[in-house]
């Protein structure tokens, strides 16, 4: 099961993210993974919130841009070597990787990585067959 990402676009100036991050807290969300990238005309914040749809409502009322996502949140060992692993096998399959980036969340060993691939059917099946776990969103207290 794939989880929502919420994709804000910023206008590059002092103190916006800062603005999310507080509206979002003034809401009671909580934010699960965050990845800023930045052009020379906008940056986009990429992040995963314990209720997404709730997020989306309170940033579209404050005007903000943006657009929901379905992403993977894949288990690896938290140990040198866990994303190597992964990462090796979706190059044998031919699996690009368009962007990637960590959950804050970690437990028993393990951390997680959130995806987006190039070719979903084959990434799932690429996973399946090495007892790779994809990770609820129930499992990570998403709503």
């Amino acid at each position: 099961m794939n989880i929502h990402q919420i994709s804000v676009f910023l206008e590059n100036r002092t103190g916006q993210l800062a603005e999310i991050t507080h509206l979002l807290a003034e809401n009671g969300i909580d934010i699960r993974a965050l990845s800023i990238a930045e052009t020379a005309d906008y940056g986009l914040a990429r992040m995963i919130v314990d209720d997404a749809h709730k997020a989306s409502s309170v940033l579209l009322a404050h005007g903000d841009i943006l657009s929901m996502t379905p992403v993977w949140a894949v288990e690896v060992p938290d140990a040198p070597g866990g994303l190597a692993d992964l990462l090796n096998l979706l190059a044998s399959e031919h699996i690009d990787v368009e962007y990637m980036y960590s959950l804050f969340t970690h437990k028993d060993g393990l951390a997680y990585m959130v995806m987006r691939v190039s070719n979903e059917p084959k990434f799932l099946g690429a996973l399946g067959d090495r007892k790779i776990r994809i990770v609820s969103a129930e499992e990570l207290g998403l709503k």
